[in-house]
């Protein structure tokens, strides 16, 4: 198992986490059986933003005595009232659910307090200054979360949670056919019957999204990276082809600022079969080979960082030099931060020699020796 560091929290974290929704309703032994196996694949993340109690007294229990193996991301705002899930703002309520949350996990702290779920600009903007937030900033001061971050599927709200200076990391909705979607405050547009048919490539607000919270170092950990499971069968895809698990884990890990894809595991096998990513090889990665090929919705002309590209002659990381230049060009001058990451490469897009050769390899089409050439001029 890989481990990346969530934005600039230091906290590390495997790239393939748990995600506990599938955990509810699962006996105790059951919920133990996951979390043991995920242990011993080295997954040392899981998201538990449901408040149905018996599922966060299970997980409490499969961690017992080893809660300092364990990132835990909980969630602020996900409440138990008259025996259903209530998402509310009630600082009353949010309290409450928050005890029974360490309580039922037996721990006196969250790695990562997580505001959960706010999609609508509105509400975002309503807590601002209210009760809310000042309840979760006092978490924080007393070490109950160790790190604020929001659970969102919004663009929009995730970009002016990343600019607040107060959200140090997120989670948030990835997957290629998401990404093509353009901002949305209603959940269910992501998942609507079919896409229109003039969408293609990544949505620019998204695009920015994932270089904003790297140039930022806010760290995000994923949800929905298999769109419910949509991805794998080519009628429902948008695509009209079926990707694997393993090429869905691939896309998610190689957008910026992404640490970890907290996927849903219902037995060990579900964990043991995420976690084989690891072992996966180049080609049984390749997502962007498929999606070029794909009937609907291509990424034509943008470069999604595949590294499809190499090998380079000159040795040049071609996807990390076009990471950078993308970020680069976000601000009205260089960050300086990127130019010294730049720089340090061992070889950049001044040693470009325009052969042409990465050309023949990029599935989008992208026109990398162009590329190579501006970027030499931005960073001289």
């Amino acid at each position: 198992m890989r481990y990346r560091e969530v934005g600039k929290t230091g906290v590390s974290v495997s790239e393939i986490g748990l995600g506990g929704e599938w955990l509810e309703k699962q006996s105790e032994e059951a919920v133990r059986e996951i979390v043991d196996q995920c242990e011993k694949l080295g997954i040392n993340i899981f998201d538990c933003w449901m408040s149905e109690p018996n599922v966060r007294s299970n997980l409490g229990k499969a961690i017992k005595g080893k809660r300092d193996k364990w990132v835990i991301q909980g969630h602020i705002g996900s409440t138990w009232q008259n025996g259903q899930y209530v998402r509310t703002r009630d600082v009353v309520k949010c309290k409450a659910a928050f005890e029974d949350l360490l309580q039922r996990l037996q721990t006196d702290y969250i790695d990562f307090g997580m505001i959960h779920y706010i999609d609508e600009v509105s509400e975002w903007e309503s807590i601002q200054d209210g009760e809310f937030l000042r309840y979760v900033r006092e978490l924080k001061r007393e070490g109950r979360i160790r790190h604020i971050g929001l659970s969102t599927h919004n663009p929009v709200v995730a970009k002016m949670a990343a600019q607040s200076g107060v959200i140090e990391m997120m989670l948030f909705s990835i997957n290629p056919a998401f990404d093509m979607l353009p901002p949305t405050e209603n959940i269910d547009d992501y998942f609507a019957d079919e896409f229109d048919e003039k969408l293609g490539g990544i949505a620019p607000e998204r695009a920015e999204l994932y270089r904003l919270c790297e140039q930022l170092g806010i760290g995000i950990t994923v949800m929905k990276g298999f769109a419910g499971g949509r991805l794998f069968d080519a009628k429902r895809s948008p695509f009209g082809v079926a990707l694997t698990p393993v090429q869905c884990l691939h896309y998610c890990l190689t957008r910026p600022a992404v640490a970890s894809v907290m996927a849903g595991f219902g037995n060990p096998g579900h964990a043991v079969a995420a976690a084989a990513y690891e072992d996966a090889t180049e080609e049984e990665k390749d997502y962007a080979t498929a999606l070029a090929g794909a009937p609907r919705h291509t990424f034509s002309g943008q470069c999604t960082y595949c590294g499809h590209c190499m090998p380079c002659p000159k040795h040049i990381d071609i996807a990390m030099v076009n990471k950078l230049y993308d970020l680069a060009v976000m601000q009205e001058q260089v960050p300086e931060s990127v130019r010294s990451h730049y720089h340090d490469l061992k070889a950049n897009a001044g040693d470009c020699i325009g052969c042409g050769g990465c050309e023949t390899r990029c599935p989008f089409g992208v026109k990398i020796a162009e590329r190579m050439k501006t970027a030499a001029g931005l960073f001289r």
